[in-house]
């Protein structure tokens, strides 16, 4: 008779992290804040918001990423995309405090555009963004690898979305290529595409599969036989060196978990029960979406076709729900109809962690002169980011 022995199963540190038994500072997920936060039922915290606010004057410059909570967007100085909102801070050199109601690698950006005299705060450590978290340095440095074991990294010129980590932001920069946005990535990927002999080039495009599949085939022209996609789980990212050698994009496994839960079906739905909807949707959407779509394009390009669009219109918006009812609210009495393109209700989860307690807490700790959850980027990184983004700022 056989007896069972225990399985020596040990978890690992991504798991801990997701089960909140770890905490890894120098990741997205897991982080605690500390000090005391005011508590959500307190009825004073728009005032003493707005009190503190006042008290530190030109010295503080807030600003609201368009995902966010309506309760933070009416303290913040200016509303944008991430990459508006970072130039927006370096813009504002009086500023000693820039306090960024956005998600971990927004204000890292922030950081590094901005001079060493400012100091970057994020509200809540713990705003990360799932898609910046799917591709690490180290994983980017062995997909580097098995690219050069491939015979096609000197031929590869890496693309990573605004929506990454300073670190791959710096591993772009350190192998000469870009940062782009959702509104710019066909130049971005234009001029990634010019470098070296024509026509040889290859992309790797990071963290979002979905922004840079789109603009390949949607807007290039490029085929979906000349993209294939890198898995970092899996070993030679679950390529053969021959698939390497034969793709134009080199697509790494990464999604937004917002805009990728949007589907066909959502849009059947949506033309089904509203005839004459528009549907508008974020380039970050599954390639399938896009296809189905009337529209696409980034968060600016989302509110400035609403702000043109004909009285009496209906839209169907893909994109977070934060802006979609905003929009909505914004435009009813345009008499222009705005719905969330999905039956389901779907918040970005880690951006909503920036709440009204916390933005208190960041700025009532600000006026009594301590700085906390201050974001800094170190030197190294910094110069490297900082010249991937500077590329980007070339662009034509």
């Amino acid at each position: 008779m056989s007896t069972t022995q225990p399985l020596d199963v040990q978890p690992t540190p991504l798991a801990l992290l997701l089960l909140g038994r770890e905490a890894d500072p120098s990741s997205e997920r897991g982080v605690d804040c500390p000090g005391e936060l005011p508590s959500p039922s307190d009825p004073d915290l728009v005032e003493r918001a707005r009190a503190a606010k006042e008290k530190l004057g030109d010295k503080v410059f807030v600003l609201g990423h368009h995902y966010q909570r309506d309760e933070v967007i009416e303290f913040a100085d200016v509303t944008g995309d991430s990459f508006k909102l970072a130039r927006e801070a370096a813009a504002r050199p009086e500023a000693e405090y820039i306090v960024f109601c956005g998600v971990h690698f927004m204000a890292e950006s922030a950081d590094i555009l901005t001079s060493a005299r400012q100091q970057v705060v994020l509200p809540d450590l713990a705003a990360g963004c799932s898609m910046a978290d799917m591709a690490t340095a180290e994983q980017v440095a062995e997909c580097w690898d098995v690219l050069t074991e491939a015979g096609v990294a000197e031929r590869t010129v890496p693309v990573s979305y605004m929506n990454s980590s300073a670190d791959i932001k710096a591993f772009t920069g350190r192998h000469g290529g870009t940062i782009c946005t959702s509104s710019n990535a066909r130049r971005a990927l234009d001029w990634a595409f010019e470098q070296g002999e024509s026509g040889q080039n290859k992309v790797l495009f990071l963290p979002d599969q979905h922004l840079g599949r789109n603009t390949a085939v949607r807007d290039m022209g490029l085929s979906l036989d000349d993209c294939v996609v890198y898995n970092p789980h899996k070993p030679g990212g679950g390529l053969t060196a021959e698939q390497l050698r034969d793709a134009r994009m080199i697509l790494w496994r990464g999604h937004c978990s917002v805009h990728g839960r949007f589907s066909l079906d959502s849009v059947d739905d949506v033309r089904a029960r509203i005839p004459g909807v528009n549907v508008l949707v974020h380039p970050e959407c599954k390639h399938e979406v896009v296809e189905a779509a009337d529209f696409v394009g980034s968060t600016e390009y989302i509110i400035k076709a609403l702000e043109a669009a004909p009285a009496g219109s209906k839209w169907a918006i893909g994109t977070e729900l934060n802006l979609v009812r905003r929009l909505a609210n914004r435009f009813a009495d345009e008499d222009k109809e705005v719905v969330f393109l999905d039956r389901t209700v779907c918040f970005c989860s880690t951006m909503n962690r920036i709440d009204l307690p916390h933005l208190v807490w960041a700025l009532e700790s600000l006026v009594e002169g301590t700085v906390v959850n201050r974001i800094e980027v170190d030197p190294e990184t910094e110069q490297y980011a900082k010249m991937a983004l500077e590329r980007m700022l070339a662009l034509p």
